[in-house]
């Protein structure tokens, strides 16, 4: 229960950052978020990178860092960001180019494309990916990663929105067990999963629980977001659908009032390696299209 407390903690920001989901349509609650991502970054190159990163985290944000584990809180990650000397001296800018948001109009997600500039004007490559969850109506990044591009993004046109079939209410009168529920049932997700990749092997997995428009940010020699359920099975599986020499699970979770959008945390370790190490923190950010339909992952 310590993160749901957590999403309960408001920081004010400019009220046209902000548009109520109630009696709202999906399209312009997926704007609301886009404007919130373009708005941060409009404002970046006035300060340094941690500055421009650390406005829109919340305080209760987490970001995967292996081979550390997961960092908890915005105090912990400013830390561990200024405690990098690149990051600490450089600028950032960025360009959002896909959103989803979750039938409640409170959690949401966005990725695209960053130059990190160091202190001597090196422009650095990046790609990022965030989970944002409303703050006292405002939008701010629960979860945050970004990794290293093979080049620049020349071109960043925007993917169609990942959207519900309407937007309702919140659910207000969620209790503490219907939120646990919620929680486990996508947290199980993972567990399958892995279960399904040491079955039929992890490229099979990926293809099969993935959405048609899932991205994967691909690794550092990818200049590019990789899409498709289909393409991320190819790029992980190395070549060997049917083999896999991971596993994995969820050690906790975020989801929506809705149960239709979530993220979860936790960690990959080798099959058959040292029962001592830590393994390699992960996020994944799941969705169901509909309220009937199974949960996917469309971005991790």
């Amino acid at each position: 229960m310590r993160i749901f407390s957590l999403l309960l903690l408001g920081i004010a920001v400019p009220a046209s950052w902000a548009t109520k989901p109630t009696q709202s349509t999906p399209q312009r609650v997926a704007q609301s978020l886009l404007d919130a991502d373009r708005a941060f970054a409009t404002a970046a190159p006035a300060t340094e990178m941690v500055s421009a990163l650390s406005a829109m985290f919340a305080d209760g944000v987490l970001m995967p860092a292996p081979p550390t584990g997961l960092i908890v809180g915005k105090a912990a990650l400013v830390s561990a960001l200024k405690s990098q000397p690149d990051v600490a001296t450089a600028h950032v800018s960025w360009t959002p180019i896909r959103v989803g948001v979750s039938r409640d109009g409170q959690h949401g997600f966005s990725f695209g494309y960053m130059t990190m500039t160091k202190a001597d004007g090196t422009p650095v490559p990046q790609k990022y990916m965030a989970y944002w969850v409303r703050e006292n109506n405002a939008w701010r990044v629960m979860a945050y990663k970004r990794g290293r591009a093979s080049s620049a993004a020349t071109d960043t046109p925007l993917m169609v929105a990942a959207l519900p079939t309407s937007i309702t209410a919140p659910n207000r009168k969620l209790s503490a067990a219907a939120l646990t529920t919620l929680r486990h049932d996508v947290m199980k997700m993972e567990t399958l999963f892995s279960d399904d990749a040491k079955r039929v092997g992890l490229g099979n997995a990926f293809a099969s629980f993935g959405s048609t428009d899932a991205v994967n940010m691909g690794g550092a020699a990818s200049p590019r977001f990789i899409v498709g359920a289909n393409a991320i099975a190819q790029s992980v599986a190395g070549g060997d659908m049917k083999s896999s020499t991971v596993h994995w699970s969820a050690d906790t979770a975020l989801v929506a009032s809705r149960g239709d959008l979530g993220i979860t945390f936790g960690r990959i370790y080798v099959n058959g390696g040292d029962a001592a190490a830590p393994g390699i923190p992960f996020f994944t950010i799941w969705r169901k299209a509909t309220p009937q339909s199974p949960w996917r992952y469309v971005a991790e």
